[in-house]
């Protein structure tokens, strides 16, 4: 008995050390350093800059060992015939299950942001788009990383960062019509995790938190934490349906968002000074370690959230 408990320890003690080294806050500069940066101009869609931040994703998808969307690339490409000008590209990398391969959890967050515009502030006319939403691309590629260490997910993992939500949602829209709703358990969206949320530190907000129990299970794998998930409190602003979780939930997927942007007063948002000297990165790096460890039952299917009935 002792024996066991000591190796149970052993198992606890290395997580945790793993989620501090790959979670840390200079791990996520970086990765925002680079999206969020102003040769980047705002990654908006048909633009170069954005095709640069696609290459870069992919390119640590590729580092972290996940398997690309198709044989070859993990670009899924496609059109709208509203948009004329180019083709739009998600960037999608997969971590197959060990016994419950046909059943998916997604951790997803947007790629894309406004662009360039007139100036508003001075000569600045670039919106880096650091919270909104480089912070949930970030803590994507890191969750990749971690949970492709770990090596114990049941269920079959995808990460897609997504294109297009700052013009309703193109990416999401897309990619949820190529898989089976049925075969997706859950979907962990993180957009703007980069502030405090309103409670403060060690916390953040559910979107759609009562029409499924995914936040529920959340909170009980974080049981003896310091950190807390709370429902969202902005219920005029519909935060549900203005990310890109809104398409898989209208399919009944227990699809939520992740965040933390205090969106009755979140000073950066859509605005040029959404940049990476705004954002809290210690307390990014508690709220992705959070979002891993509280991840855990789900993935390896001893959870399986209710599904939304809309």
């Amino acid at each position: 008995m002792k024996k066991i408990l000591f190796l149970v320890c052993l198992s606890v003690l290395g997580k945790a050390q793993t989620t501090d080294t790959l979670f840390s806050a200079s791990k996520i500069q970086s990765i925002i350093k680079v999206l969020a940066s102003d040769d980047m101009k705002g990654r908006e869609i048909f633009t170069p800059e954005i095709d640069s931040a696609a290459a870069f994703i992919a390119s640590r998808f590729q580092k972290t060992g996940l398997t690309p969307y198709t044989s070859d690339s993990y670009f899924q490409t496609f059109s709208y015939e509203r948009y004329p000008q180019g083709t739009l590209t998600n960037v999608i990398g997969i971590l197959e299950g060990k016994s419950r391969k046909n059943e998916y959890v997604i951790f997803s967050a947007h790629y894309d942001h406004l662009g360039m515009r007139s100036p508003q502030m001075g000569t600045d006319s670039i919106y880096n788009g650091a919270n909104d939403d480089a912070s949930g691309v970030a803590a994507v590629l890191l969750l990749a990383e971690y949970f492709k260490k770990l090596n114990q997910n049941e269920r079959t993992l995808i990460f897609v960062c997504f294109t297009g939500e700052e013009e309703g949602g193109l990416g999401s829209r897309y990619f949820s019509k190529q898989y089976d709703p049925n075969q997706i358990t859950a979907m962990f969206n993180i957009e703007m995790i980069g502030t405090d949320s309103k409670w403060g530190k060690n916390s953040a907000f559910i979107t759609g938190y009562k029409k499924s129990d995914f936040g529920t299970i959340l909170q009980k794998n974080l049981s003896g934490t310091p950190f807390s998930f709370y429902p969202d409190p902005y219920r005029k602003e519909k935060l549900f349906y203005r990310s890109d979780n809104a398409t898989l939930a209208y399919l009944g997927v227990p699809a939520h968002t992740i965040s933390t942007s205090k969106m009755d007063n979140e000073p950066y948002y859509h605005q040029v000074n959404d940049e990476i000297d705004t954002l809290d990165l210690s307390n990014m790096s508690e709220i992705v370690k959070a979002i891993a460890l509280s991840a855990q039952s789900i993935i390896s299917g001893v959870d399986t959230p209710t599904r939304i009935n809309e």
